[in-house]
């Protein structure tokens, strides 16, 4: 019963544990705001009841976050109740939704683990933002660390994978990390306090129940008594490691960047083709977690057809990655980018008479621009060997380099676009400007159109813009050369 010796002793061990844990990961500082993820399960519960106990000693303003994930009908809509009234009844403010993960799980084609998981942790991150927390506390335990660090081990993860689960990472905090089950258990049976039991956290179908009820029990019984723990420990070394690592790999990253923005990133191949093959990877990882915001469903054999690009792959290659990433390399130049539409419906639009096409030029270089199957130079040259622009053909412009700016871009005709042609005063629709050239429908969709600044610089092969054109007083000048190509034609030399 609780309030016996013994009880006290398990209630006061395990909340001097979480103490500790607070204080030695500087998860919080005292007069802080903790919203706490509480789903009516027992390490929540637990959770919740020992920041609780030790929010007076810091001062703590602690309230309850549930999020309803419409999974499991009736039993779903219990677990909000009880977590409603448990706040009631530790007298904290409580924030209750719901959510359909199904329908979010649909519309972005994820399995339903990962869709919860974006669904939750987005629900935990904008209540904390609205309600001014400072952190956002969960109930992960030692228990779980080790069962994720053997699924990653199994799934054949990198050093990221089985470092586990961070005890801080931004605002997020897991007070209950250096606690097992057994202990959590513990605790609620001395303390006499109710929680909940989600029955699908024994559905072996899962590979992370077949792992804690199968899998574990079976290690620990026939191998090591101590497998959570040891698995704990590779956790927290591997971890430091690879904090570690991120320290040797930024200088280098830094030294090979080109070009940044969020959603494109641009190395220089010369700076990294040579490095180890392991800090490569670590390079490569880093410039499409910056563009793809995480490195989900990016594998081992997608880093490894980069490299391959990079050793020996050619001068202007591409491929495709999950998550609507695009790898380009154009000659010393490799390109991380996210695309605005899915790549399938890209590489669909290549068979197309109406092509869909973008491609961001960062310097003067050459493209291939394989939608329409020509290459796009540009280059800077001085004024002395600007030639006689009579005798240059419609395929090549030249332009007053101070009055562009990179990136540029290389894009196709999209409706509304409007110009001010060379030798005009007003602008005019590209459209009409089409018409006028008796320029057909399907010879318009092939027609690359260079913009900067979201203002048309040249439609390509046509038309130069009146803002961009060479000055008497220019002195520093960019050509440009559109060349399409027929198969095994060699590419154009500036």
């Amino acid at each position: 019963m609780t309030g016996t010796p013994n009880n006290r002793k398990i209630k006061d061990k395990i909340i001097q544990r979480v103490e500790r844990t607070l204080l030695d990961y500087k998860m919080i500082s005292p007069g802080q705001a903790v919203l706490v993820g509480v789903s009516g399960g027992p390490d929540s519960v637990a959770l919740i009841h020992i920041l609780k106990a030790l929010s007076l000693k810091f001062s703590l303003r602690l309230g309850i976050a549930h999020l309803n994930h419409s999974l499991r009908a009736k039993e779903s809509d219990l677990e909000a109740q009880f977590v409603v009234l448990l706040a009631k009844k530790l007298n904290l403010p409580c924030f209750a939704e719901k959510k359909n993960v199904r329908e979010y799980q649909r519309k972005n084609r994820l399995c339903l683990e990962e869709a919860a998981r974006h669904v939750r942790y987005a629900f935990f991150n904008d209540l904390a933002k609205s309600e001014n927390c400072n952190s956002i506390a969960l109930g992960h335990h030692r228990d779980d660390n080790a069962e994720l660090v053997l699924m990653y081990l199994l799934r054949g993860a990198g050093l990221s994978g089985i470092s586990g689960i961070p005890r801080v990472r931004n605002r997020i905090i897991r007070p209950l990390s250096d606690l097992s089950r057994t202990q959590i258990l513990d605790y609620l049976n001395a303390e006499n306090i109710r929680y909940v039991t989600d029955l699908s956290n024994r559905d072996t179908r899962f590979l992370r129940n077949r792992i804690r009820h199968e899998l574990l029990p079976f290690l620990r019984d026939s191998y090591n008594p101590k497998i959570s723990e040891n698995l704990n420990r590779l956790s927290l070394i591997v971890s430091d490691e690879e904090n570690w690592i991120k320290t040797v790999v930024e200088p280098i990253f830094q030294k090979a960047l080109i070009f940044a923005k969020p959603d494109l990133i641009s190395l220089s191949i010369n700076e990294i083709c040579e490095i180890h093959p392991g800090l490569c990877r670590r390079i490569i990882r880093k410039g499409i977690s910056l563009v793809k915001k995480n490195l989900r469903r990016i594998t081992f054999s997608h880093i490894e057809a980069i490299l391959r690009l990079l050793k020996n792959g050619p001068e202007h290659g591409i491929l495709h990655l999950p998550g609507r990433i695009r790898i380009q390399r154009y000659n010393n130049t490799l390109t991380f980018s996210k695309e605005k539409k899915q790549l399938r419906s890209i590489g669909n639009s290549l068979k197309s008479d109406n092509p869909d096409f973008s491609y961001t030029i960062i310097k003067p270089q050459t493209i291939f621009i394989r939608e329409v199957h020509a290459y796009f130079t540009i280059s800077q040259i001085e004024y002395q060997d600007l030639p006689d622009l009579r005798n240059t053909g419609p395929d090549v412009a030249f332009f007053d380099m101070d009055r562009l700016s990179f990136p540029l871009v290389l894009r196709k005709f999209q409706p509304g676009d409007r110009f001010k042609p060379l030798g005009m005063t007003g602008t005019q629709k590209v459209k009409s400007y089409f018409i006028n050239n008796k320029v057909s429908r399907s010879q318009r969709t092939r027609r690359p159109i260079l913009v900067c600044n979201e203002k048309i610089v040249w439609i390509v092969g046509m038309r130069i813009a009146e803002p961009f054109k060479l000055r008497s007083s220019s002195v520093n000048i960019i050509k440009c050369r559109f060349f399409p190509v027929r198969d095994q034609e060699p590419m154009p030399r500036n």
